[in-house]
C-alpha cells in the first residue's frame, strides 16, 4: 500500500520537469496484446510480447497509479495493445475510480470486444471513452487491420453513445492513399451523433513502415472540411490539450486535429506513461524509458519509486524532434508503448 498520504503529497514536485509543465495525465498500458493487426500500429512479421510475469500485475498498477495520484496526477488513460482484453479490466477500473483526486478515467480501445463489457466498465468508474476507427467501410477497414470486426466497432459507438458518453471521441489516423477521401464522410458523423471525431497525422514508430508521403498534413485536412463546411470554427483549446478543436454549425459532435507532426504541442504536455511493463517514459517519441516494476518488486519504498519517477520527469526535453528525425530514431512498437 501506498505509504502515509501527507507524504506523498509533499513530493508533487516530483511530477513538474524542468521547464515548469505539471504533469497530471497518466496513460497506462494493460496489456501488449490486441485482437487487430492495424498496419501503422503492428510490423508486418509482429512483435515479440513480453512474457507474462515481466507484465504488472492488477496490484502493482494499482499501486503505481495511487502513487501518481496522490502526487497530482488526475487523469488516467487505460490504452494497450487493446485494454479490454485484460480480463480483470473491470476491477483495474473499480479501484482506479476510488482514487481521491482522479476526475477522469478514460480509456482508449478499437471497439472489437467493448460492445458486451461497456456496460459495467461504465458502473465501475469509466468517465471518458475514445474508440479507435480508421475507415467507414468495411473492406478498407479488413485491409488495413488484418481482421474483421467494423461492423462491431460501430455497434459500439453506437452502445457509448446509448450509455451516455458525450462526447465519444473517434480516434481516425489518416494516412494518405488510404483514408483522406473520408475526412468529409467522418465529419458527417457528427451532424447526429455526439462524437469527436479526432484526425491524427500518420506518425512514425519501429515497424510501421513510416513514410512522409503517407503524411497528410492538418493544413490539407483542415482545407478539406472548410471547403465543405464553412462554418467550421476553431474552438477555445486547453492549455494541454493535444488536439486543436472545432464545431459546425448546427452540428451535434465536434471535430478535432492532432498535430504531433506538423505542428507540435510539446510546451503544453502534461503527459507521462506507463507501459505494461513497468517501463515509465516521459515522451511518446523519446526513446528514454526507466523501470518501475523491477524496484516494486526488489521492496523499494514509496519514497524511493517517487524520486525514480521525478528524476525521469526532471530530464524530460523541451519537445520532441522533428518528425524525420522522429523517424530514425530508435522506439518500440506502438503496441508496446499503449495507444
Amino acid at each position: 500500500m501506498v505509504e502515509d498520504a501527507a507524504k506523498v503529497d509533499a513530493v508533487s514536485d516530483m511530477l513538474v520537469d524542468s521547464f515548469g509543465r505539471q504533469h497530471t495525465y497518466l496513460r497506462i498500458s494493460l496489456t501488449e496484446r490486441c485482437n487487430l493487426r492495424c498496419q501503422y500500429c503492428m510490423p508486418n512479421d509482429g512483435v515479440e510480447l513480453t512474457p507474462s510475469p515481466q507484465l504488472l500485475s492488477r496490484n502493482e498498477i494499482l499501486h503505481l497509479a495511487n502513487l501518481f495520484v496522490s502526487s497530482g496526477v488526475s487523469k488516467i488513460r487505460l490504452t494497450g495493445g487493446e485494454p479490454t482484453l485484460r480480463k480483470d479490466i473491470e476491477e483495474i477500473c473499480l479501484q482506479l475510480s476510488k482514487l481521491k483526486g482522479l476526475k477522469t478515467l478514460a480509456m482508449t480501445t478499437n471497439g472489437i470486444t467493448l460492445l458486451r463489457k461497456l456496460p459495467m466498465l461504465k458502473e465501475c468508474g469509466l468517465t471518458s471513452l475514445n474508440i479507435s476507427l480508421d475507415t467507414l467501410i468495411a473492406a478498407k477497414f479488413e485491409f488495413m487491420t488484418r481482421r474483421k470486426g467494423h461492423e462491431r466497432v460501430m455497434e459500439s459507438i453506437d452502445a457509448a453513445i446509448d450509455l451516455g458518453y458525450d462526447p465519444v471521441k473517434v480516434n481516425c489516423v489518416v494516412m494518405r492513399g488510404f483514408n483522406e477521401d473520408e475526412i468529409c464522410d467522418f465529419v458527417d458523423l457528427t451532424r447526429e451523433k455526439p462524437v469527436n471525431i479526432r484526425f491524427i497525422e500518420f506518425m512514425p514508430f519501429d515497424g510501421n513502415v513510416w513514410n512522409v508521403k503517407k503524411l497528410v498534413p492538418y493544413s490539407e485536412m483542415l482545407e478539406q472540411v472548410v471547403k465543405k463546411y464553412p462554418s467550421l470554427k476553431r474552438l477555445k483549446d486547453h492549455p494541454t490539450d493535444t488536439a486543436k478543436n472545432f464545431k459546425i454549425d448546427g452540428h451535434r459532435g465536434s471535430v478535432s486535429f492532432i498535430t504531433s507532426m506538423t505542428e507540435h504541442f510539446c510546451s503544453g504536455c502534461n503527459r507521462l506513461r506507463l507501459l505494461a511493463d513497468g517501463n515509465f517514459k516521459v515522451c511518446l517519441f523519446g526513446p528514454s524509458e526507466v523501470s518501475l516494476r523491477d524496484p516494486l518488486r526488489s521492496g523499494a519504498t514509496d519514497g524511493e519509486l517517487m524520486e525514480i519517477i521525478g528524476k525521469a520527469v526532471k530530464r524530460k526535453k523541451a519537445s520532441h524532434a522533428g518528425m524525420f528525425e522522429i523517424a530514425n530514431t530508435a522506439n518500440r512498437p506502438m503496441i508496446h508503448i499503449g495507444g
